[in-house]
């Protein structure tokens, strides 16, 4: 026990060892020069400078250079340049101004001139460099993830994480949402994503699924009559995975009763601009809307980029009926105009048209038409194609001099979605796909079903509780009905996703019967939703964002896997933790299960 202080002195020696430490690493300024102060952290980096010892020292604040001087004081200089990266350690000085000031730091206007520490933790030399520019790669950063994490840029990923989620509760709780958990144990219904399933020891033989959704149980929030709900949860699909998916992921999870689509557009449309305007100083001002139908008319895909222009123009009238026979025998042509782009050179075409031409795109081929400065065309169809005919493209692209057209042909469907691949290519490569610039976009009107050829039935475009539009009754072919639904779309990527719901049993049971679900399986999945509509089931509707991925965008990376603390590989994988793993063979016994076949090695 210390001693009750009697003078200031005495007073800040005691607060000190209350609190480990006076300040952070990223809080002194030049307002504090004189002050004596204790900070805590880890030795970022020790450099020696004939006579002087310098070190950086590191916590989730910032950075304050330390300065130990040997001329001053021999021996603490000695212990201080012996300290290894990481170490933990503790350090009593003054603030100082620096003479060399390090303007990228906002602590680089001072340093602390030291006096004495205390190493409260050494460490093993790191396996990679714990700084923005790392050498490690990702396997070695998710082995030792809780190394990773100490990286400022990590760090902030997390912390602007964490600013996003306390601001969308803030924004939800001013309008009246109450923030309700449903259960993380829920019956199993497999339908399109696999689900992970959890065996019961006290009920052996059957198991629980983890949600890939709250659906069901937020629209029984509705109908228990919560009016307004929501949920930042954690959701899970053992489904494949990319960068941007993980088999457990973040939703900010949305329902609201007695409402129209434009009034949930709205009301998430002033949540998005609300976030972005705290968290990142930016007025994305009025979101566009655009139909599903003109998404894939004019960019070839339900979730454009329109952060440029660059929109896909259908050429059949101007580019068939010549001799060139690829056009002639294609369902569509279509071309983009690259403004700007006629300087590129014959290699960067050619290898623009292998890009195109790889399996993964799959096109046969691609034209290109230069616009030159004099008013000609320089094309790889000039054969077929007079200087009028190629006019004719460039007035219907709005090519000018200057410009660069890329034509495509093909069936239809699969030219939109190599042309939207070419298109986005071409964004990146001229720079107009800028991760410091947003813009957000409201795609609406989505069919209701598709045409599943392998099974002979309908397949639902979003989920089966999805609500047709109006006038839905008239419309003869299912194929032609529009859904109540809606994506959000941020620097094309879906960052949320929703609908106004069926809120009959009828009509519900009418969708259960078109997906090819029998009487007797609906009601074993979801019977009590059906009982539920019975009693008083009000209309509603809302919607859901990727959480990890509106956040990865926010910082302006394509991975997501930064803005989650302990995120998984592609493999699925936790390599820190060593998960998944096998269990022993008592646990299989408690849980009524024979063991996994597993090959033994050597066997």
């Amino acid at each position: 026990m210390y001693p009750l202080p009697t003078t200031p002195e005495n007073i800040l020696h005691y607060l000190i060892h209350l609190t480990m430490r006076t300040h952070t690493c990223g809080e002194l300024r030049l307002t504090n020069v004189g002050e004596k102060v204790t900070l805590c952290g880890w030795v970022q980096k020790v450099r020696k400078f004939g006579g002087m010892t310098f070190i950086d020292l590191r916590d989730r604040y910032g950075i304050t250079q330390l300065v130990f001087d040997q001329s001053v004081d021999a021996d603490l200089c000695d212990a201080a340049s012996k300290l290894g990266r990481e170490f933990v350690i503790r350090i009593n000085g003054e603030v100082r101004e620096r003479s060399d000031k390090n303007p990228n730091l906002p602590t680089g206007n001072i340093e602390l001139d030291s006096k004495s520490f205390d190493i409260l933790n050494k460490s093993k030399t790191p396996p990679f460099t714990i700084e923005d520019d790392t050498d490690g790669g990702d396997d070695l950063r998710m082995k030792y993830r809780y190394l990773d994490l100490r990286r400022p840029m990590v760090q902030q990923n997390v912390i602007m994480r964490h600013t996003v989620a306390q601001e969308v509760r803030k924004y939800l709780a001013d309008n009246n949402f109450l923030e309700i958990e449903t259960p993380f144990l829920i019956k199993s219904t497999p339908e399109g994503a696999r689900d992970f399933v959890v065996p019961s020891r006290m009920n052996p033989g059957n198991f629980y699924a983890l949600p890939q959704s709250p659906q069901t149980f937020k629209q029984l929030l509705m109908v228990s009559g919560y009016d307004r709900y929501f949920q930042i949860v954690r959701c899970f699909r053992d489904e494949d995975l990319r960068a941007d998916r993980q088999p457990e992921f973040t939703q900010i999870d949305c329902e609201m009763t007695f409402v129209t689509r434009d009034m949930v557009l709205a009301t998430f449309e002033k949540l998005l601009r609300h976030i972005f305007k705290v968290v990142k100083n930016k007025d994305l001002g009025e979101i566009a809307h655009m139909s599903y139908d003109d998404a894939m008319r004019y960019y070839g895909n339900d979730k454009p980029d329109t952060r440029f222009d660059m929109r896909l123009v259908e050429l059949n009238d101007v580019a068939k009926g010549k001799d060139f026979a690829i056009f002639n025998n294609a369902e569509m042509v279509l071309g983009i105009c690259a403004k700007g782009a006629a300087n590129y050179t014959r290699k960067q075409l050619d290898a623009l048209t292998d890009w195109v031409k790889r399996p993964q795109i799959g096109a046969k081929g691609m034209v290109w038409v230069k616009c030159n400065e004099d008013g000609t065309y320089n094309a790889t169809v000039k054969k077929f194609y007079d200087q009028d005919d190629l006019k004719k493209w460039a007035d219907k692209m709005g090519a000018e001099p200057g410009d660069l057209m890329l034509i495509l042909s093909g069936d239809t469907n699969k030219v939109r979605k190599q042309m939207s691949e070419l298109r986005l290519k071409m964004g990146e490569d001229l720079g107009l796909r800028k991760a410091d610039e947003f813009k957000a976009l409201w795609v609406l009107d989505f069919p209701l079903l598709e045409w599943d050829e392998e099974s002979n039935f309908w397949h639902a475009c979003h989920h089966p509780f999805t609500r047709p539009r109006p006038g839905w009754e008239k419309i003869e072919n299912w194929g032609d009905i529009k859904a109540e639904a809606y994506d959000l779309v941020l620097n094309g990527n879906e960052i949320a996703g929703g609908s106004i719901r069926i809120h009959e049993r009828d009509l519900q049971e009418k969708m259960f019967d078109l997906l090819g679900m029998s009487k007797e399986e609906a009601e074993t999945k979801f019977g009590f939703l059906m009982s539920a509509f019975e009693y008083g089931a009000p209309p509603h509707g809302g919607i859901a964002f990727g959480f990890d991925r509106l956040c990865a965008i926010m910082g302006g990376q394509e991975s997501i896997r930064d803005f989650i603390a302990f995120p998984k590989n592609n493999s699925g994988r936790d390599t820190m933790i060593d998960a998944p793993s096998p269990i022993d063979d008592e646990q299989y016994e408690e849980l009524a299960i024979a063991p996994a076949l597993a090959e033994t090695s050597g066997q």
